[in-house]
């Protein structure tokens, strides 16, 4: 009663191959998903000590650099008795223009390249796109 006659198998056989084809989909997947986030997760084990160093000897050129931009503004400015502050305010005007510019740049990098494992979640809509026309065809 509980076979097909078209190819001799049980719904209980036909169900096991089902679970089975799902359990090996999903493992898949799962290991797709894994290798992606271990491939980055093993570049940022790399890349973040080697960027604590550059920020730190960069942070320490940056304000070198800042005092010496005050600097030639306050030798342009001699007789002012303000120098100090308008040379300071000069300087910060300038990193805020730098600043806002590099931050907007940031910001649509941003926007066009996403953090997200972008190869599984394609083959995941594939999937799915696939499963969807395997079941119109098979109704």
């Amino acid at each position: 009663m509980n076979y097909d006659v078209h190819n001799g198998k049980s719904v209980a056989a036909i169900l096991s191959d089902a679970k089975e084809e799902l359990k090996e989909f999903l493992q898949t997947r799962i290991a797709m998903l894994s290798k992606e986030l271990s491939e980055r997760l093993r570049v940022l084990k790399v890349a973040g000590p080697l960027a604590a160093i550059a920020m730190l000897f960069l942070s320490t050129a940056y304000l070198l650099f800042t005092l010496t931009l005050v600097g030639l503004v306050v030798a342009f400015l001699r007789d002012n008795p303000y120098r100090w502050c308008v040379a300071f305010l000069a300087v910060a005007l300038l990193w805020t223009i730098v600043g806002g510019i590099a931050g907007y740049f940031a910001r649509r990098k941003f926007q066009i390249k996403e953090l997200l494992p972008r190869d599984t979640i394609n083959v995941l809509k594939e999937d799915k796109i696939w499963i969807q026309s395997e079941v119109r065809n098979r109704v």
